[in-house]
């Protein structure tokens, strides 16, 4: 008796997989390959997938964003974002600062159109890639039960988000619609230096809100000096992306800007900054304790290179990436703005 039951069991188990597999392809089948006007992309989407288009106010400027969504039975959302309103110039700003500036409108913008309640939103860069020329990153996401890939990329023109969300994991259906997504080659001349400048740092900034739009119209709100480009591993800035000899600039009234001042030691920077998010607590069984970081900050007030120098290595990267985020005053010497150099303490604690 035992034994049929068992048997009956299996046979109805494999008949509703054989059904669910079904009907996955099925629905498969009636994917068509969407070509928005005005786009530069193509990807595969189901038929007749939802749209908008809608102008939001982003740090005293004025984006717009173009969604393109379709929901899938059992909760999974598979989307691209499409945003443009700041200007390829690389003469003002480097792609990495127009891309942190996309990244950031992003996260505040999407997860509305998913989770119109209010839902608790993380986004995790994990690596950087190119994609057809294009320098590009890949995220982690979850807004709510929803968790997930997203692949960014910016052309001169736009700037592209490609997400997959799922309340549950979907190997096939994430690889379908990603694999799908395409853009036409970049041309070469400027693939290499695109690469170069958004991997100067692997992490998206916040723009500083304090950036008057009327003297950098179509500039990335708080984005730094060109000169003020960081490394990882150092609180040294870097030479200049567009002047790697470090030859002497000229302004456009043909003098030469004054000589940067050296930075001056700040101290301990945790209660000068206008806004200083807290770093997330590392899942499992990490250590808690005290991590202090090192930074170096420009003459914006932009934290522009950070390296933590004590506490448990696994709270590092944690608090380095809420450190990149903080924003301060610009400091004045004798009427001038200057750097500044300091640290910032995270005591990681865990909540029960």
């Amino acid at each position: 008796m035992k034994s049929k039951l068992n048997c009956l069991l299996a046979t109805v188990g494999l008949a509703l997989l054989t059904a669910s597999v079904t009907a996955q392809t099925a629905n498969w089948a009636e994917w068509e390959t969407l070509r928005p006007d005005g786009e530069e992309f193509t990807v595969l989407l189901p038929k007749s997938p939802s749209s908008e288009t809608e102008k939001f106010a982003y740090h005293k400027m004025e984006l717009t964003g173009r969604l393109y969504m379709a929901s899938i039975p059992k909760g999974a959302v598979i989307a691209v974002a499409s945003f443009s309103g700041i200007k390829s110039n690389p003469a003002l700003y480097t792609d990495f600062q127009r891309f942190n500036s996309y990244v950031d409108a992003f996260k505040n913008w999407f997860p509305g159109k998913v989770r119109p309640k209010e839902a608790v939103v993380k986004l995790t860069q994990v690596n950087n890639n190119t994609f057809h020329g294009y320098a590009g990153r890949e995220y982690r996401m979850s807004i709510g039960d929803l968790n997930g890939s997203v692949f960014a990329y910016a052309t001169k023109k736009r700037f592209y988000a490609i997400v997959s969300l799922n309340t549950k994991k979907d190997d096939a259906l994430q690889e379908k619609f990603l694999s799908s997504f395409y853009l036409p080659d970049k041309p070469p001349d400027t693939a290499a230096v695109a690469s170069q400048n958004m991997n100067e740092q692997p992490l998206p900034e916040t723009p500083n809100p304090n950036v008057d739009p009327k003297a950098t119209e179509g500039v990335a709100p708080g984005t730094a000096p060109n000169n003020a480009a960081s490394d990882n591993n150092s609180t040294d800035p870097q030479p200049n992306q567009q002047n790697p000899n470090n030859a002497p600039q000229v302004q456009r009234d043909g003098t030469q800007p004054p000589a940067g001042r050296a930075p001056i030691s700040g101290g301990v920077l945790n209660g000068k900054a206008i806004y200083l998010p807290q770093p997330e607590m590392p899942p499992g069984d990490a250590p808690t304790g005290t991590v202090m970081v090192q930074v170096l900050v420009d003459e914006q007030g932009t934290v522009i290179s950070a390296r933590a120098v004590s506490g448990p290595a696994q709270l590092h990267i944690n608090a380095v990436n809420a450190a990149r985020l903080a924003r301060f005053t610009p400091t004045m010497l004798m009427g001038e703005p200057i750097k500044v150099s300091g640290t910032l303490v995270y005591n990681f604690v865990r909540s029960f």
